[in-house]
C-alpha cells in the first residue's frame, strides 16, 4: 500500500509518500521560517497564507519524486 501523508505546522508544510508502512519514497518540506523571523515568532496569518500558497506544489513534488500519480 502507498500512502501520501500531509503535514502542516507553525512554519512548515510537508508531504511524504511511504510504501508498505516503512519505505520512504519521498519527503518534501517547505518552510516559512524566514517570513516569521522579522517578527520574532510565528504569525498565524502569515503561516496560514504560506500553507495555502505552497501545499499544491509540495504535494505535486512529493508525488513526482515518488513516481506516483
Amino acid at each position: 500500500m502507498i500512502v501520501l501523508g500531509i503535514e502542516s505546522s507553525c512554519d512548515e508544510t510537508a508531504a511524504a509518500v511511504v510504501e508498505d508502512g516503512y519505505r520512504l519514497l519521498s519527503n518534501v518540506v517547505a518552510s516559512s521560517m524566514a517570513l516569521h523571523a522579522k517578527y520574532g515568532g510565528v504569525v498565524p496569518e502569515i503561516a496560514a497564507r504560506s500553507h495555502i500558497e505552497c501545499i499544491n506544489s509540495v504535494v505535486d513534488r512529493a508525488l513526482t519524486e515518488a513516481d506516483c500519480s
